[in-house]
């Protein structure tokens, strides 16, 4: 089992900023506020797609940024919220918070849906402030901001494909040439002891996962060097692509090879005979190869297409990606008698948030005394600070979170820096 990881960005939209207005250009008494919320901002929100079998598009797009909600509007309207931005991931992908290192999300069923950003509320207009006392207050709030965070995309991969063939006939080549993965290659047997897995993309945007699996030789199915080892993993996978040697450099028969390969899956388990599976005459461009593979066309029974290539020189792989992508399509998965115990994976939501209500008081080498907190950060950026009554309410909503008391235990007083984000206050008895 590989695990293929990425880093990306995501952020829910910004809620929509609550308006200021009046029934009239100029105040009546009596005449009450007009102005209306703000929408919702959208959450970022993954779904499964089982259609998906690798993380690569998000090697090309790293960033998530959903919409922002729209901002109040006069005569009591408010504005609309904004739709959730779904981000498709394949199943069995493990959403982490990239700072905490926690679980965000498992999700490993088609359509299962987790959300990873939360869009921030709209923010309320001046219509929700009024009082008998004052019926068209100057006072709006900003929408709130959408949650923003890092995460680390995790996927457990299964191989789509499975290379086979006797050790040195060219599976780590071919690995090579068509994936980014980076197996070590040798010029001897079974320099391939654990599977080596890569991501495929075809020039069509097909992706999938290809593995190359240890040498198999005479004897696999009943344990012989790593054969019980590289069996329990061709058993995952839907597609079999045989390499075989067509040039004969190691003086084996091409044909003799491929039929050892197929009588050892066959005894280990009849099931893996149900797998479709693709030949591919490697080592093309050697001498007496072109011969050999006509020698094998007329021995072959079985209506297994063949591909001609030369992983070395990368000929013909184009239109033998395309066939076996087509291939992976059109093959269901295969259900196993036996799953093997996987641990450290959690089929729940986790769900990990600090206390919004909590603040801290810290100090800076100058002295002055900085504020932090998820709720006085959420309720500063929704402030409107070029009203008057906002920043009245603000420092009311202080006093009332027990800031201003805290400030004081701290030693705070009167003329003291106070800083909140990037601003700064002074601290006044």
């Amino acid at each position: 089992m590989f695990v293929d990881q990425v880093k990306i960005y995501v952020k829910g939209g910004d809620g929509g900023n609550g308006m200021v207005a009046f029934r009239r250009e100029k105040y009546v008494p009596n005449g009450g506020p007009a102005g209306g919320d703000g929408g919702k901002g959208a959450n970022v929100v993954f779904e499964v797609n089982e259609g998906l079998r690798t993380l690569m598009d998000f090697r090309y797009k790293r960033h998530f940024k959903a919409e922002r909600g729209e901002h109040g509007m006069s005569k009591g309207m408010h504005g609309r919220g904004s739709q959730d931005m779904i981000v498709k991931v394949p199943p069995g992908t493990v959403v982490i918070d990239a700072e905490t290192k926690e679980v965000i999300a498992d999700l490993v069923e088609h359509g299962q849906q987790a959300i990873i950003a939360k869009g921030g509320r709209g923010g309320r207009g001046n219509t929700r402030f009024a009082t008998p006392q004052n019926p068209a207050p100057e006072i709006a709030e900003n929408g709130e901001p959408g949650q923003e965070r890092d995460v680390i995309l995790e996927l457990k991969l299964l191989a789509d494909v499975g290379l086979v063939g006797f050790p040195s006939v060219g599976k780590s080549t071919l690995l090579s040439v068509v994936s980014s993965a980076k197996p070590k290659i040798a010029e001897y047997h079974f320099t391939t002891i654990v599977p080596n897995l890569g991501m495929v993309e075809t020039e069509d945007g097909r992706s999938f996962v290809m593995a190359d699996l240890p040498g198999l030789i005479e004897g696999a199915s009943e344990g012989v060097g790593l054969g019980h080892q590289f069996l329990r993993h061709i058993e995952r996978t839907r597609v079999i692509v045989h390499v075989i040697d067509m040039a004969a450099t190691e003086g084996r028969d091409p044909f003799e090879d491929y039929v050892t390969i197929n009588k050892e899956l066959k005894e280990y388990n009849l099931r893996l005979t149900e797998r479709p599976q693709i030949i591919v005459a490697n080592k093309m461009d050697m001498p007496d190869a072109e011969e050999n593979l006509q020698l094998f066309k007329e021995q072959l029974e079985e209506d297994y297409p063949i591909f001609p290539i030369s992983a070395l020189t990368r000929k013909g792989l184009r239109d033998l990606l395309f066939a076996v992508a087509d291939k992976i399509e059109e093959t269901p998965e295969f259900p196993l008698e036996h799953e093997e115990e996987v641990t450290g994976v959690h089929r729940v939501l986790y769900k990990h948030e600090a206390d919004p209500d909590a603040f801290t008081i810290t100090r800076d080498p100058d002295g002055s005394f900085v504020l932090s907190g998820e709720k006085l950060e959420r309720l500063f950026r929704m402030t409107d600070f070029s009203r008057e009554e906002s920043v009245r309410r603000f420092a009311r909503q202080l006093r009332g979170f027990g800031v201003d008391d805290a400030l004081r235990q701290r030693g705070a007083k009167d003329g003291d820096i106070v800083k909140l984000l990037d601003f700064e206050f002074e601290f006044i008895e």
